[in-house]
C-alpha cells in the first residue's frame, strides 16, 4: 500500500471502521484484463501513471495484463487468489458488467468491491478510411439486404456490449430478430486488435469504444460512421452521431475499477478517496478528453449501487434480444 493510502486507511480506521487484515506498505498493482492496446489497458496505464506523477502513489503502479474471457480470467484470479489484497485494482467497464449479467464470469457482482468510475467512453462504429460505406445507413442497408455479407468485429463475444450496441442499431434499422442474429460477429481481445484486423481486410466494420481506437481515427486510417452518443464527441466533433442520422441509439461504456471482495473497509475507502483525488485534477481531465472520454465520477457506495442497477439493465437487454433465456 502506498504511503498516501496507508495514511488514508489509518485515518478511516480511527473513525471506527474495522479492517479484516493488517495494513502494510507494498506496491500498488493494476490488472488490465486484456492485451496491451485496449481500453482496460489504457485505463490501468493512464491512471497508474498519473497516480505516480501526482504523488498519490509513492512509487510506480505495476500494470499486469491478464487477458482471457473478456475479463473472466482476471476476475477468477482475484476472486480465488487475491480477494483480500488491498493493493490491487482491476480495470473494468460496462463490457465486464455485461459479461457478469449474462453469467459468463465465475460469480456475480457481489463477489467484488466496486471502487469507482472516472469517466465514460463512447461507443462508435468505424470502417476503413477507404471503405465503400460512407454512412451508417450504407452499412445497415447492406446488412438488411444480406445479414451475412459484412463481418463486424468488436472486443466482446457474441452478446457482449460491443455486439449488443450493433444489434441495437440493427433493430432501429428495422431488421427483425432472426435477421440481426445472423450478422457475422467476430471477437477480438480489444478494440485495437479488431481495427488492425479490419485494416487487413478480415472484417468490414468494428463496433467498439472510441478510447480504444482514437489513435487510428487521428491517423486517418479509419472513419467513424456513427458515434453512439447524445451529442458530438468533443475530441472528434465532426464524427456523426447515430441520433443525427435517425437512429435513436446511444452506447456509453464507463471506465472504472473493482478490487477483491474481502478487502477491508479501510483499504477499500482509501482507494475510493485516492481515485476521487485523481478525478479532481486537471491532469486527469486532459488525459481523459484527449482519448475521447467524458469525465464522470461515481465512487464507493454510489458506484456499487450503479453497478448493480446496470447489471440488471444489461440482463434485461440480453433477454430481450435473445442472448440469454
Amino acid at each position: 500500500m502506498s504511503y498516501t493510502r496507508k495514511l488514508l486507511a489509518g485515518a478511516i480506521l480511527a473513525t471506527g471502521l474495522t479492517a479484516t487484515s493488517a495494513i502494510t506498505a507494498s506496491a500498488a498493482e493494476c490488472i488490465a484484463p486484456a492485451d496491451p492496446g485496449g481500453g482496460w489497458d489504457f485505463t490501468c496505464r493512464t491512471v497508474g501513471r498519473l497516480l505516480t506523477e501526482l504523488g498519490l502513489e509513492e512509487g510506480s503502479v505495476q500494470v499486469t495484463n491478464m487477458p482471457g474471457g473478456v475479463g473472466a480470467v482476471a476476475f477468477a484470479n482475484v476472486a480465488g487468489k487475491r480477494a483480500d489484497d488491498g493493493d490491487v485494482l482491476v480495470a473494468t467497464s460496462t463490457v465486464g458488467v455485461t459479461q457478469i449479467a449474462q453469467g459468463k464470469y465465475p460469480g456475480g457482482i457481489d463477489v467484488m468491491r466496486w471502487v469507482g468510475m472516472l469517466g465514460t467512453d463512447v461507443g462508435v462504429i468505424v470502417v476503413p478510411a477507404d471503405s465503400e460505406y460512407e454512412t451508417v445507413d450504407d452499412l445497415l442497408n447492406t446488412l438488411k439486404a444480406d445479414p451475412t455479407s459484412v463481418p463486424v468485429a468488436g472486443s466482446s463475444g457474441a452478446g457482449g456490449w460491443d455486439h449488443i450496441r450493433l444489434l441495437m442499431l440493427a433493430d432501429e434499422a428495422g431488421m427483425d430478430d432472426d435477421a440481426y442474429k445472423a450478422i457475422r460477429w467476430v471477437q477480438f481481445d480489444g478494440g485495437s486488435p479488431a481495427v488492425t484486423q479490419m485494416l487487413g481486410g478480415q472484417v468490414g466494420a468494428v463496433s467498439t469504444d472510441l478510447g480504444e481506437i482514437a489513435g487510428f481515427v487521428e491517423s486517418g486510417d479509419i472513419r467513424i460512421i456513427a458515434a453512439l452518443s447524445d451529442d458530438p464527441i468533443p475530441a472528434f466533433p465532426d464524427a456523426p452521431t447515430a441520433k443525427a442520422q435517425g437512429y435513436d441509439v446511444t452506447g456509453y461504456n464507463w471506465r472504472g475499477f473493482y478490487t477483491g471482495g474481502d478487502v477491508s473497509d479501510a483499504e477499500y475507502q482509501a482507494w475510493v478517496e485516492e481515485l476521487k483525488s485523481l478525478f479532481d485534477t486537471a491532469e486527469w481531465k486532459e488525459a481523459a478528453e484527449a482519448n475521447g472520454l467524458i469525465t464522470v465520477w461515481r465512487g464507493g457506495e454510489a458506484f456499487e449501487a450503479y453497478v448493480a442497477e446496470q447489471a440488471k439493465q444489461m440482463e434485461d437487454i440480453s433477454r430481450s434480444i435473445g442472448v440469454i433465456q
